[in-house]
C-alpha cells in the first residue's frame, strides 16, 4: 500500500501550478512551451496520482475544485520559497557573500579591529557576521566559515588551530595601582574577580581552573560579578570593578595599548583554543579561500 504522504512527481506539480494559476490548460502549454494535450495528460496524472479532480473542466476553461485550491495554495507556497532560496543562491554567488560565524569576545576584540583591512582586501565581498556564546553545531548553525573556541572536534568539517588557549589575570592600570602587593597567584583571592558565565558542557577557563592551575583552591566566597558576555566582563575591567581572565588574542591588543596590565606573568595554557572551521556539507562561497589566506596572515 502506497505511503498517504508520498509526494506526487515534481513534473506534475510544476503543470499543475502553471494551469491553476492561470486557468487555462492552453495558456500553462505555452508558458511552460509544451502543448494543451500534454499539459492535461500531466494534470490526469496527478488527478489519479491523488484519487481526486483538481479542476472542474469547461466550454470557457477550467475552475479549481476545493481540493485543487487546497493543492494549489500548497504548491504556490512552496514554490515561493524555492524561488526566494535560488534566488538568493545566485545574488550570493554573484555579490561573494560571506557569512562569518564566531563568539562575541573574538568577534568585539579581533575580528573587528582588523575589518578594515578585510574590506580593503575584498571590497566587493558583502561580509557577514554572526555571533553566538553557543559552542558551533554544524548541523545547526549556517554560515560559510566559522572561527570557533573548542578542542578541535567539529567533523564532519576540517578545522584548522589558529591560537591555543592562553590566559592570564588582568587588570586596568588604577586598579593594579590600587592593589600593588599583589605577587602571586594566592594575592588574588581577597581581590573582586570578574568572572564570565559558564556554558554547559564547560568550554571555556574559569577563575576555578586558573587557581587550580595554580596549585590552589579557588575562594569559597564568590566575591565577584558574572557577566554573560566577553565584552561586558571587559568592559567592567576598564571601569575598574575587578581582575578577569584575559585570553589571547583577545586581550592582546588592549594590553598593547596599556588600557589592560597583566597581574602576573604566570599564564595558564590548555590543549584548547580558536580553530577555523570549515563546514562540508555546503558549497564553498568564492570568498572562503581569499579570507582564509587572510586569516592567517593575520594570524601570524
Amino acid at each position: 500500500m502506497p505511503r498517504q504522504d508520498r509526494l506526487p512527481p515534481m513534473q506534475t506539480l510544476s503543470v499543475f501550478e502553471s494551469a491553476a494559476r492561470l486557468a487555462s490548460f492552453t495558456a500553462a502549454a505555452r508558458e511552460l512551451g509544451s502543448t494543451q494535450p500534454a499539459v492535461s495528460q500531466r494534470v490526469v496524472q496527478l488527478e489519479e496520482d491523488l484519487g481526486t479532480p483538481l479542476f472542474a473542466r469547461g466550454h470557457r476553461g477550467v475552475s479549481l475544485t476545493p481540493e485543487g485550491e487546497r493543492l494549489f495554495e500548497a504548491v504556490r507556497q512552496s514554490l515561493d520559497t524555492l524561488r526566494v532560496a535560488t534566488a538568493d543562491i545566485r545574488a550570493r554567488r554573484a555579490t561573494g557573500e560571506l557569512t562569518i560565524l564566531t563568539d562575541f569576545g573574538f568577534a568585539t576584540y579581533w575580528l573587528m579591529p582588523r575589518l578594515t583591512r578585510l574590506k580593503q582586501l575584498m571590497p566587493e565581498v558583502d561580509v557577514k557576521i554572526i555571533t553566538s556564546q553557543a559552542a558551533f553545531d554544524p548541523r545547526r548553525d549556517r554560515a560559510d566559515i566559522a572561527i570557533a573556541f573548542g578542542d578541535g572536534d567539529w567533523a564532519p568539517c576540517t578545522s584548522t588551530r589558529l591560537f591555543t588557549e592562553e590566559v592570564t589575570a588582568v587588570c586596568s592600570p588604577a586598579f593594579r595601582d590600587a592593589h600593588p602587593r599583589v605577587a602571586q597567584a594566592a594575592d588574588l583571592m581577597s581581590l573582586p574577580l570578574l568572572h564570565l558565565q559558564p556554558t554547559e558542557p564547560v568550554r571555556w577557563l574559569a577563575w576555578s581552573d586558573w587557581f587550580a592551575a595554580h596549585g590552589l583552591y579557588p575562594p569559597a566566597d564568590r566575591h565577584g560579578i558574572t557577566f554573560n558576555s566577553y565584552a561586558l566582563v571587559i568592559h567592567a575591567v576598564l571601569m575598574n570593578q575587578g581582575i578577569a581572565l584575559g585570553w589571547t588574542p583577545l586581550v592582546d591588543e588592549l594590553l598593547a595599548t596599556g588600557q589592560l596590565v597583566q597581574l602576573l606573568d604566570q599564564p595558564v595554557v590548555t590543549s584548547r583554543g580558536y580553530f577555523l572551521v570549515c563546514p562540508q556539507a555546503r558549497p564553498e562561497a568564492a570568498a572562503v579561500p581569499l579570507f582564509r589566506r587572510w586569516l592567517f596572515d593575520e594570524c601570524a
